[in-house]
């Protein structure tokens, strides 16, 4: 199959899986708002990601290594799949000797119980979904997606509107979904037979231990970049602020929803191709398509983002959408970030991922610190677009000594530059906000229009129409 083709069908398969699940963090929002106070919403979000934080960890990143060496098709499949479940098992019992010290932990001491069976769900989730990807079951995976959005409705609705249990209900709805997508999965792809621990090779387990315990540290850092500033602005600021901070992240979700089914296939595709003779204008294509769609879904984003914000969320939580434009312009070099990170993985060579999310995080920290005490809820999310362009900067040059991809830094530029302004209108509430912003929207249609055609183009291809 030709490799462009490969990539959008692969693409469009997870999408079909994914678009329903991310989709749901929007169509929620208004049941959120309402049985949630942003008090509430402040401390359900800091349970939330703390347990995202620990999943890795206590999982060591095996996930990582399963799309890295399930694609390897020198590789046993069963050896893959048996090291994840055996690494994720053993990680979370040395995890549950942490308990006493969790319970001291002020935010979340009450949830402790909580937090350990949403680790637990999330880690046999993630090694799951991550086997059946690596495998070739794209189809069942993105089928999954699906499924798991629908469980967790079902359980929204029961455990927030019919027994009122608040915070508890919200993050029990994810741990019994992902409990049941673990065990639809193990029984549709018959997974039972992959699990094989007395015969798994010490070599490969090594080997995937080797290429996934540096991601921790970077899994880490990634995390203090994403999610320290909803801490600091909790801290210096009070629960209802990060509730406010919180939901003004969930806006830009449509940006890296549509980045994350990209990258899904992406990486199944950059891992493939990696030793064609034309990657670097197989990639380069593929990352001019990208940024256009990228920059497009972002201003678009800051043109409705008042309205959008008056649709989903309730009376209380309409100021969010004050925050939002600096974390636009962050989700634009997160997406950047993510896509040169696929070269770390694919050379396998993991050291200069960990150094450029370090120095980000470092950064982050340093600049919360000292903006959101004087600029507020704006400091923590400037200084979580200044993290991500200082690491896409870094990864630009570094990546270089991996693959020559031409990242056509002109149009980026100028992209660049009519978001930022759109991003500063609605920051000062400029006059005549709306046709300023629609003039610039145009501005950046014409900037793209050569890439904006190709994209339509293959569109058409795909569906059987030859221009």
């Amino acid at each position: 199959m030709n490799k462009y083709k490969k990539l959008i069908g692969n693409t469009v398969i997870f999408a079909i899986g994914s678009f329903s699940s991310k989709l749901l963090v929007f169509l929620l929002m208004p049941l959120y708002t309402r049985v949630l106070t942003t008090s509430d919403y402040g401390v359900m979000d800091i349970i939330v990601n703390t347990s995202n934080l620990l999943i890795p960890i206590v999982m060591v990143s095996i996930n990582e290594g399963i799309i890295r060496f399930g694609l390897d098709r020198s590789v046993r499949k069963s050896d893959v799949l048996s090291t994840g479940l055996g690494v994720c098992l053993a990680g979370f019992l040395v995890f549950g000797l942490f308990i006493p010290l969790m319970k001291r932990v002020e935010f979340i001491s009450s949830y402790t119980m909580l937090i350990y069976a949403y680790v637990l769900a999330g880690c046999l989730k993630s090694v799951v979904s991550q086997f059946v990807r690596a495998i070739g079951y794209v189809k069942l995976y993105a089928f999954d997606g699906i499924l798991s959005t629908f469980t967790t409705v079902v359980f929204n609705i029961l455990l927030l509107v019919v027994f009122k249990w608040g915070i508890n209900g919200y993050v029990l709805s994810t741990v019994l979904s992902n409990v049941l997508s673990v065990l639809f999965l193990f029984w549709i792809a018959n997974l039972k037979k992959f699990v094989k621990p007395r015969q798994v090779s010490p070599a490969i387990a090594k080997a995937m231990l080797v290429y996934s315990l540096p991601l921790i540290p970077t899994t880490i850092f990634w995390w203090i970049t994403n999610v320290s500033g909803r801490y600091m602005v909790t801290y210096f600021l009070g629960e209802s602020a990060n509730g406010l901070f919180s939901v003004a992240y969930k806006i830009p979700t449509v940006i890296t929803m549509i980045s994350g089914i990209f990258s899904q296939a992406w990486q199944i595709s950059a891992v493939t191709e990696a030793d064609d003779p034309g990657q670097s204008r197989f990639y380069s294509d593929i990352f001019s398509s990208y940024q256009t769609v990228v920059f497009m879904c972002a201003s678009g984003v800051l043109l409705l983002i008042k309205p959008i914000t008056a649709i989903l969320v309730s009376e209380a939580f309409y100021p969010s959408w004050k925050y939002v434009p600096f974390l636009v312009l962050s989700v634009i070099f997160s997406c950047f970030v993510t896509f040169l990170g696929t070269f770390y993985m694919v050379a396998k060579k993991n050291a200069m991922a960990l150094v450029t999310t370090c120095v980000g995080a470092g950064l982050n920290l340093v600049l919360n610190y000292f903006l959101i005490p004087k600029y507020g809820v704006n400091g923590a999310a400037f200084a979580t677009f200044a993290c991500y362009f200082t690491v896409f900067v870094l990864r630009a040059v570094d990546t270089r000594r991996i693959v020559r991809l031409d990242l056509g830094l002109g149009r980026m530029a100028l992209n660049t530059l009519g978001v930022a302004a759109q991003a500063l209108c609605l920051l000062y509430e400029v006059k005549f906000l709306y046709p300023i912003q629609i003039g610039i929207v145009l501005l950046l249609c014409l900037v793209n229009l050569k890439s904006i055609g190709r994209l339509l183009f293959q569109a058409l291809r795909m569906v059987g129409i030859r221009l």
